[in-house]
């Protein structure tokens, strides 16, 4: 299929990589110097410095947006108008109210959109929800996640520390992963405590957010985002009758990526363990493009849709307002 990207930072690079034998046929950033390198990287396209010109682009069939989080929905939306699908950054938008702009044009289009929660399609959790959806693992009960970064000199000076282009803070920026994982393990949350804070940054949006969800049969995820990690870390840890999962790392900073799964064992006492790892390059760039293009072409449920991210941000929204509970 013939692909445009608005956006051409580091993500929109990724995705650009990620395309496949799929064709780039225009990039465009502010920076055209940004969408140059792109096309020269794909060694196909045409650079312009016109998002507007990338969605109304008559041979694009799939629009990837990877702007800031304050384009992303209307220029999403323009693309929906255009007739194009659409794959959108996470979150997708700054607020539930901003995507569900989203939500009703993908409707009225008829086109696909896809959100980029590409943790999805890291090896370790697909292997972790191949596991937890058989008997032997029992009913899950609650998950466990924890997600940060240390920052940068200069991090507070940034896009993602203003709250009009942001939408908020660590919440929003890497919470939301964990928010999506929580609910593609468990479902959805119907009782929703947390508190998101400012410790070190001086920003007005916050560096740390702290998680209690729960669901209608009372299974718990308990997560915590923060910017103030100092170490790159991910973990995220899975808790059925009869097991335990739990996924380390996310390969390059964040460590190699592992999925150790503890097996209850008839006599319990020490439990039965078995570890995967995944050294290689990450390539859930590749797998979610993939995933987004047999969605379409088979006209399939896509894994990590617009109404996911619309689920994820209700939950965001309702921390940032102090509506807990």
């Amino acid at each position: 299929m013939n692909v445009g990207i608005v956006g051409c930072g580091l993500i929109g690079e990724k995705r650009a990589k990620a395309l496949g034998g799929h064709k780039l046929i225009i990039a465009g950033d502010n920076d055209i110097s940004k969408a140059q390198r792109i096309c020269s990287i794909k060694n196909q396209g045409t650079a312009t410095n016109s998002w507007q010109e990338v969605i109304s682009s008559p041979d694009v069939e799939i629009v990837i947006v990877a702007t800031t989080n304050n384009w992303l929905t209307p220029i999403g939306v323009g693309a929906l108008k255009h007739k194009k699908h659409v794959l959108i950054e996470k979150p997708g938008a700054r607020s539930a109210q901003e995507i569900d702009l989203l939500l009703k044009e993908a409707k009225a289009s008829g086109k696909r959109v896809k959100v980029g929660f590409n943790l999805r399609y890291h090896p370790a959790i697909i292997k972790a929800k191949e596991i937890s959806s058989r008997q032997e693992f029992g009913e899950l009960m609650f998950v466990r996640g924890r997600y940060g970064h240390g920052g940068r000199l200069g991090y507070e000076k940034e896009w993602r520390a203003d709250q009009e282009v942001s939408g908020g803070g660590e919440l929003i920026d890497q919470g939301v992963h964990l928010i999506d994982l929580s609910r593609y393990f468990l479902g959805d949350f119907d009782v929703v405590n947390g508190f998101a804070h400012t410790y070190f940054w001086n920003m007005t949006v916050d560096d740390n957010a702290f998680l209690a969800l729960r669901t209608k049969k009372q299974q718990m995820a308990w997560l915590h985002a923060s910017c103030t990690e100092w170490k790159n870390m991910f973990c995220f840890e899975i808790y059925g009758k009869y097991g335990k999962l739990q996924i380390d790392g996310l390969g390059g900073s964040y460590g190699t990526e592992k999925l150790t799964y503890y097996k209850m064992l008839p006599q319990m006492g020490p439990p039965e363990t078995k570890v995967w790892e995944y050294p290689e390059e990450d390539k859930s760039w590749n797998a979610e493009f993939d995933a987004f293009i047999e969605s379409i072409v088979s006209n399939t449920v896509i894994n990590g849709n617009a109404n996911d991210a619309y689920e994820a941000l209700k939950i965001i929204d309702a921390i940032y307002k102090g509506r807990t509970g």
